[in-house]
């Protein structure tokens, strides 16, 4: 793999950005299964948009936590994509269609970091500790990548598919709730469209926010205090149209909503 393949892999997926339209995968530049050339395609286009000030990291976000996902991708890990503080919605503003490309809906547990998460050796009780509160959220996920035609390598490069968030306004402790057995549904329209767990989530939406915590620890990038953990999906994404009203309720968090603008 060639600095010249990332940074072609890293100008496509800038080029959607910039101009709204959908581009071809960039595994031909980076190939299938290339997960090191992808982050840093990745991390070039995070480099260009912290240094044009226009945008502010607030967190991260953690992907592929169903492993019927990562056997569909040929994987046997998560991955990770950045969040910027652009990407927050107020619980039921309406979001334009136009601010992500081909969204699609996902619901999860987001916690907030207290404390750093830091060195080689992170351990659950560190991560337990660390956590100052949970809350529901909503991830509105989009693609880059025309037709969702995704691989590994294509997801990672295009910042792990990240597009927006809503988060649910009444913070709960670890303790107020069971992050394994939680149960999740989600509705569209006032109709269940999504159903699933904690334990969906990598065993446990704590095992998935260890994975990350060590994972940036070693990227040198570790989580610290005000960072925001989307930890994964609980239940099946569904695609989003304009004028949709999304709901998820998650047992002993509460609930969110993400509203879709009609045309």
């Amino acid at each position: 793999m060639t600095d010249t393949n990332i940074q072609q892999a890293a100008d496509r997926i800038w080029q959607a950005w910039e101009t709204g339209e959908p581009v071809a995968p960039v595994r031909d530049l980076l190939g299938d299964s290339d997960v090191e050339a992808a982050y840093k395609a990745q991390e070039i286009n995070t480099k260009r948009w912290l240094a044009s000030e226009e945008r502010k990291l607030s967190g991260r976000k953690i992907g592929l936590t169903a492993k019927a996902v990562q056997a569909q991708l040929g994987v046997d890990q998560p991955d990770y994509g950045m969040l910027f503080a652009d990407m927050e919605v107020p619980d039921g503003e309406d979001i334009p269609l136009s601010r992500v490309q081909q969204p699609k809906v996902e619901a999860e547990v987001a916690f907030v970091i207290a404390a750093p998460l830091t060195g080689p050796h992170i351990t659950m009780v560190d991560v337990m500790a660390s956590i100052g509160y949970a809350v529901p959220a909503i991830e509105v996920v989009g693609s880059r990548v025309a037709n969702w035609d995704i691989r590994i390598t294509d997801t990672i490069a295009d910042n792990g598919s990240a597009g927006l968030y809503v988060l649910g306004q009444q913070p709960k402790r670890l303790g107020e709730f069971n992050p394994r057995l939680c149960g999740m549904v989600m509705f569209k329209n006032n109709e269940p469209v999504s159903v699933g767990a904690g334990a969906a989530c990598l065993g446990s939406p704590l095992n998935a926010t260890l994975w990350l915590a060590r994972t940036m620890a070693r990227a040198g990038q570790p989580l610290g205090p005000g960072d925001l953990v989307l930890s994964g999906a609980l239940g099946p994404m569904v695609a989003a149209e304009p004028g949709d009203v999304f709901e998820a309720r998650i047992n002993g968090l509460g609930s969110v909503r993400a509203a879709f603008a009609k045309e």
